[in-house]
């Protein structure tokens, strides 16, 4: 289904003033829940028996969170959200499909009808291509920028999901920014970077001699952040054993410090994040399901750079300048036309350190080639093709670069991934490419 189809999510009208998505509805044919149905009341209409689904039924068969359907820029998507039972378009199961018009999906032993309804829901955008430090001329980015000031509004906590990557960090500091919670602290946690033995310390801090090397006092993230926001990112990484603690502090807004016996009441608002779909991690039993609906009690979606392509000159543009040091300097087209040809795997940091790259090397035309005087002597042999010579001297350049940078990031690929402004999973794959000792590529 092409992007043109009506049938799809896609701007009606100008692009800076509506979005808009085909309505469906998905109705129970077979099993205990025969005749029940539901209508999407948004893009996504997720199916299972937990009370969180949008359409809840009752068949043991079927999980808790089972699959959801989702109408996007190829179409309908329909995804098996790591189901006990799998989900089946006839005889065949499938993890991730698009639908082009009326199909009967199996869950366990229940089947539902899929189908497309004749009426378009239309969102009002805000105009402009960009929200407290965020960026965006797409559709999808203009939805969440006209949701952030909404949500800025409440006390809610919230639940970013989105691909490494594509900017949840910056869209929750965004909606600090943008809140009554502004001039008080924005607080990141990396759930995923801390060792499982410190997080407890690192999140509701430790009294003095509460554990072996606790010499001091130590306040932690929920006391920093309190009349502010603390931001959990990687929530889905947080050890199972700490998560019914995360789940009462959320509850009652009171901290213990560890070794302390005396409750705190703080005033915070929590968003979390994550890059992985947490429902697939509740049907395997590797996060609590109370702590996730307490935490989605919104959710926010930030879609990959796959999905809004229109998005990429605009960040060349943006990231270029800041690299430059130029605020009115203009990227050279074919270095924009050579990114926007691109994948983009890691997403916008992945972009971010291409231009980077592009601006250090200088050559306007491809992000990996190597024209300036900051180039490896190497000796020239001209009886090898040119591109085989070009990805040498490109090879060279890296491997130093990334030897170096371990180097003074003292071996931890995740300091090294900070500093470099670059993917994590990305780096260590530049890593192994590069045949760099893994000694020198230890993590955290």
């Amino acid at each position: 289904m092409s992007p043109s189809d009506p049938n799809t999510t896609e701007p009606i009208g100008p692009a800076s003033d509506t979005f808009a998505f085909q309505r469906f509805r998905v109705m129970v044919v077979v099993g205990p829940d025969s005749g029940k149905e539901r209508v999407a009341e948004g893009p996504e209409l997720s199916i299972g028996t937990a009370r969180s689904s949008d359409l809840v039924l009752t068949d043991s068969t079927v999980s808790r969170h089972h699959c959801a359907i989702e109408a996007g820029p190829r179409g309908f998507h329909l995804r098996d959200l790591g189901s006990t039972n799998g989900t089946r378009i006839g005889n065949h199961f499938v993890d991730s499909i698009y639908l082009g018009g009326e199909a009967t999906i199996s869950l366990g032993t229940t089947a539902v009808k899929f189908e497309i309804l004749d009426e378009t829901v239309r969102e009002r955008l805000v105009s402009g291509d960009s929200f407290a430090g965020m960026l965006g001329r797409s559709s999808p980015m203009r939805r969440i920028f006209t949701l952030v000031p909404r949500l800025a509004s409440s006390d809610a906590t919230i639940l970013v999901d989105g691909e490494t990557g594509t900017g949840k960090t910056l869209l929750a500091e965004a909606i600090h920014q943008a809140s009554a919670r502004a001039k008080g602290p924005f607080v990141a946690i990396d759930c995923g970077a801390i060792p499982p033995t410190l997080i407890e310390s690192e999140l509701f801090g430790h009294e003095q001699g509460s554990f072996t090397g606790a010499i001091a006092t130590r306040i932690g993230a929920f006391e920093t952040a309190s009349g502010g926001t603390l931001f959990l990112d990687e929530i889905g990484e947080l050890p199972l054993d700490m998560q019914p603690k995360l789940l009462r502090v959320l509850e009652s807004r009171q901290i213990k410090r560890v070794g302390g016996s005396h409750p705190m009441t703080l005033d915070v608002r929590v968003i979390a994040a994550t890059n992985r779909d947490l429902r697939e991690a509740v049907n395997a039993g590797s996060f609590r399901s109370d702590l996730f609906y307490r935490l989605n009690v919104v959710r926010l979606h930030v879609p990959p750079l796959r999905e809004r392509r229109e998005d990429i000159a605009l960040l060349v543009d943006h990231f270029f300048r800041q690299f430059s040091g130029q605020p009115d300097a203009a990227p050279p087209p074919a270095l924009v036309m050579a990114l926007e040809r691109q994948a983009w795997p890691g997403n916008v940091r992945e972009v971010r350190a291409a231009v980077e790259r592009a601006v250090l090397l200088g050559d306007p035309r491809d992000p990996g080639a190597s024209s300036s005087a900051r180039l490896p002597d190497l000796p020239l042999d001209l009886d090898v093709p040119y591109r085989v010579a070009k990805q040498q001297i490109v090879d060279h350049w890296e491997r130093s670069y990334l030897m170096e940078l371990l180097r003074q990031s003292r071996g931890s690929i995740t300091r090294a991934a900070r500093r470099a402004r670059t993917d994590r999973n990305y780096l260590r794959e530049r890593l192994v490419r590069l045949d760099i000792p893994t000694r020198l590529g230890a993590d955290d």
